[in-house]
């Protein structure tokens, strides 16, 4: 992330933090709000609904109250009371049930098909037995019991509220119920309109934080353009010399390999074989332990020279991008897992060491994504000079890859990052294609201007 934008971060970063602990607390606010006026009403419209009830049922019981006093429990005197209490309704969907104790169905005015049923092992959707539960509440003094029962006006399941009593020496339970539904529907309607409220209000700080951001980013674009830019060129000055304390680096122990390490290496070769040949000198067999030393001296000679010159090969100090980038191909081709080819176009030999630097870096980590990755057959590399500018386009027609998921997978592509980060040190431009035009194949192009060309001359110079 560049200065500017991490300046403008931390200025609306406390306004952000502001506002989103404010829209937290009424949000929690508005939870708790609507959590206790949700319960209030809930706890007012049951108050309500279970008077009503009470009510109800004790003007069904003094409807029998004179038949189930005179003491007679003769069928006549119970059909007459059933009879009474069938007649009592209020509205749709009030009415009053009765059963024995038994769960047998004695009167439903609403579903005369119960009648003579015993619905004691009746269950609700919740698997809970619905009928037993009436039953014990009855048994115990009576009382209110929630349950599911199909509502007569619209013959959906819904839930009910009842309140039930029992008639021991007629082994009756009488009941009513008022449904709950509507007191859902209220509930969560109450609950939409608090929600909708709270939503306006965060919709508001949301307005608030973006005209805020808005204007900590016009202010800071207006005050700090000009910083931005000076400390812009001296974080690319930092990275053009990171860049070259790395290479330096790289040439330092690139030396110390090729003229300390190989130079003990080539010395012990030579005593090896010194010893190997006095050994046949005197007509005696070469111990295979000697023979197997000196193969591993002679790998272990051929693997420094490999890393010596990989760090910083000769040939890009002496003879030139062009050549260090032939040498490149050669060693490529020597893998033998693609054919490469190498095309300098325009004078390319006097390039500055910085150039020739980055180019060779973005060359050699391509080479080695191909070799690693693509699974191509040829590669072409292109080296081209004009009045525009110093390209290098490296070609190959493997199988490609999704080069979106590579930059923004922070695990991965790091090859590629390095490569776009030493050309933005000089102002250049780095472009990856795959899959371009539904082909296979991954197209890689690195261009410096003519006018960075010239300024990094001239700096050199």
């Amino acid at each position: 992330m560049r200065l500017k934008a991490k300046l403008m971060l931390l200025a609306a970063l406390p306004l952000l933090i502001s506002l989103a602990l404010i829209a937290a607390t009424i949000r929690q606010q508005e939870r708790e709000l609507a959590q206790r006026e949700h319960a209030l009403v809930e706890r007012t419209y049951m108050n309500a609904r279970q008077a009503e009830l009470r009510h109800y049922v004790e003007l069904a019981i003094s409807t029998v109250r004179p038949l189930y006093n005179t003491g007679r429990t003769d069928a006549a005197t119970r059909q007459r009371a059933l009879r009474l209490l069938a007649s009592l309704d209020y509205g749709d969907d009030g009415y009053f049930f009765v059963y024995d104790l038994e769960g047998r169905s004695l009167m439903h005015s609403r579903q005369p098909e119960l009648e003579g049923r015993n619905l004691w092992d009746l269950r609700d959707p919740d698997g809970s037995p619905t009928i037993q539960r009436l039953i014990e509440r009855a048994r115990n003094g009576g009382g209110f019991v929630r349950y599911t029962w199909r509502k007569p006006s619209t013959g959906q399941t819904a839930p009910k509220l009842g309140y039930v009593v029992a008639l021991p020496r007629w082994n009756w339970m009488v009941g009513t119920g008022l449904y709950l539904d509507d007191i859902d529907t209220t509930l969560a309607e109450l609950d939409r309109q608090v929600s909708d409220n709270v939503n306006e209000t965060l919709v508001w700080i949301a307005c608030i934080a973006a005209l805020g951001i808005a204007l900590i980013s016009a202010s800071g674009l207006w005050l700090n353009f000009s910083e931005h830019r000076a400390a812009d060129a001296k974080l690319a000055l930092l990275a053009r010399k990171v860049v070259r304390s790395q290479e330096d680096e790289r040439a330092h122990l690139s030396r110390e390999l090729h003229d300390g390490t190989s130079q003990m290496l080539v010395s012990a070769k030579l005593l090896a074989e010194s010893a190997a040949d006095e050994i046949q000198n005197h007509r005696v067999a070469v111990p295979p332990t000697l023979t197997k030393a000196l193969t591993r001296i002679n790998d272990t000679l051929v693997e420094v020279r490999r890393i010596s010159h990989r760090l910083r090969p000769a040939m890009l100090d002496t003879l030139g991008l062009p050549a260090a980038l032939e040498l490149l191909t050669r060693e490529f081709n020597d893998l033998k897992q693609a054919r490469a080819t190498l095309k300098v176009e325009g004078s390319c030999d006097d390039l500055p060491e910085e150039i020739n630097t980055i180019l060779f870096r973005v060359a050699q980590e391509a080479l080695a994504n191909v070799a690693k990755h693509s699974h191509a057959e040829h590669v072409h590399i292109q080296l081209s000079l004009d009045e525009h500018g110093l390209s290098l386009e490296v070609v190959d027609d493997g199988v490609g890859f999704d080069t979106h998921a590579v930059q923004v997978d922070p695990h991965r592509g790091i090859g590629l990052r390095n490569m776009r980060e030493r050309l933005e040190s000089v102002d250049g431009h780095f472009e990856i294609h795959s899959h371009e035009d539904g082909m296979p194949g991954t197209t890689l192009r690195a261009f410096i201007s003519a006018v960075s060309v010239a300024r990094i001359e001239a700096a050199a110079g």
